[in-house]
């Protein structure tokens, strides 16, 4: 029989560390930004900041760390996260520096063109508070991106985390982000590796299974996974939809839902977001492995990194209006 290894929501918020940007996208198809165009946003953004709004927005405890400018890109994140019932007390707004940012182009073939301000800008300049401290004594549950391990300052916090939150008895999850072609160095491999084999929850796209594995094939990836300590493990498959598997061995598939794709930014971060959020609220795997899917694709229809990102109830509209692929 299936056990559930995410702490009870009650146990305190799901925090999230890491960059906090706005997104600029083109609104027409092309290479680059090399001519003058037509563009949209800001748009709050941010794979860590998409991911703890959807987790709010449908009725998960949520918290945020992380760092804003004192400018209006910054007041437009911080609205947002508010507005999703998000904790942002931890939420520092550096005084020099401006909020991060990226610009999006989408390419004909579907892939992206981006211009990062992310090394340079508040968002990799937050460290350990004692705001931050507050927020993570009474957490019980903290979910690490694993492109943050890039970040000096959140992998500093990061460390601190999640040796209080384990010792509190609390629960981590992992959304690797990082592909297997990318070579990150000793140290921050061992980290990841370290951060892997902690993970209650993973939650990789696609050839970040076997990334985090350190083997081939998707059979043996989850098999070693399992090997390593991971509890739990849900494979994001974008259009097929997408797989849980437990440490008991037991399997769940659900198709995605058919829907037209304006923007698929966010998407993965939508679905971690409501997964998570709907397995600490108690949720069977299969129901929430539905909310994620349905977070996923309601979030691609509209134009936005998580300006698609829905509420339960809103989200239980999708479930029952929308058809499946396959």
């Amino acid at each position: 029989m299936e056990t559930n290894p995410l702490a009870p929501d009650n146990h305190g918020p799901t925090v999230c560390i890491g960059e906090i940007l706005v997104e600029i996208v083109a609104t027409d198809v092309g290479t680059g930004f090399l001519d003058a165009q037509p563009l949209v946003g800001p748009y709050p953004s941010g794979a860590p900041a998409i991911f703890i709004a959807q987790c709010g927005r449908i009725g998960g405890s949520a918290a945020m760390i992380g760092a804003v400018g004192n400018d209006d890109f910054g007041r437009v994140n911080l609205d947002r996260l508010l507005r999703d019932d998000v904790d942002i007390s931890a939420i520092s707004i550096d005084p020099e520096y401006p909020t991060g940012s990226a610009f999006v182009r989408y390419r004909p073939d579907g892939s992206r063109d981006f211009v990062f301000n992310i090394a340079k800008s508040a968002a990799a300049r937050f460290s350990w508070t004692d705001a931050v401290e507050k927020l993570i004594e009474r957490s019980g549950h903290l979910h690490i991106m694993g492109s943050a391990l890039s970040m000096p300052s959140a992998v500093e916090v990061i460390d601190r985390a999640v040796a209080i939150i384990k010792l509190r008895g609390g629960t981590i999850s992992v959304d690797p982000n990082i592909r297997k072609e990318l070579k990150l160095d000793g140290a921050t491999e061992r980290r990841f590796a370290n951060l892997i084999s902690m993970a209650d929850l993973l939650l990789p796209s696609g050839e970040e299974l076997e990334r985090a594995a350190g083997v081939e094939g998707e059979e043996a990836a989850i098999r070693r996974l399992f090997e390593l300590g991971v509890k739990e493990i849900v494979l994001k498959r974008g259009a097929d939809g997408a797989s849980y598997f437990s440490h008991e061995r037991e399997r769940i598939d659900v198709p995605a839902f058919d829907v037209r794709e304006v923007d698929p930014t966010g998407a993965g971060d939508c679905f971690g977001g409501a997964y998570l959020a709907c397995r600490r609220l108690g949720m069977p795997p299969e129901q929430a492995l539905t909310y994620g899917a349905a977070a996923g694709a309601r979030n691609v229809t509209m134009r936005g990194p998580m300006e698609g990102a829905g509420s339960r109830e809103e989200l239980e509209l999708f479930i029952s209006s929308i058809g499946r692929r396959g």
